[in-house]
């Protein structure tokens, strides 16, 4: 398997734990109940330990985007349909922005390892 492949792997299961980690802040009431605060611990220390796996071979900033745009389009998406919060106009008009700049590092930018 390709060394990029991993660290993209790496960084998808990072987005995935940190995602997870975030709508378990949510359950854990103000870390008021112990297994929603405990399993969101763990989340993220595995989203930073997966994303820092990531960093082997993909540029820091270019990871840390990836992270933090698909982590806030993800979490958008975990709201709306789980936590049936609404988005407005001016909140989907923000995630089409992130999402086009994250498009637009990892189809133009030199950056990116490919």
């Amino acid at each position: 398997m390709s060394p990029t492949l991993i660290a993209y792997g790496a960084l998808a299961l990072a987005i995935i734990c940190e995602v997870t980690g975030s709508s378990l802040l949510q359950k854990s009431e103000q870390f008021s109940r112990l297994i929603p605060t405990l399993a969101m611990a763990l989340c993220f220390v595995a989203a930073l330990f997966f994303l820092s796996q990531a960093l082997k071979l993909i540029p820091l900033g270019v990871a840390y985007a990836i992270w933090a745009g698909l982590g806030i389009v993800l979490t958008s998406l975990v709201s709306v349909f789980v936590f049936r919060f609404t988005l407005d106009a001016a909140a989907l008009a923000g995630i089409a922005l992130i999402v086009s700049g994250v498009v637009v590092m990892n189809v133009f930018s030199n950056s990116v390892a490919h």
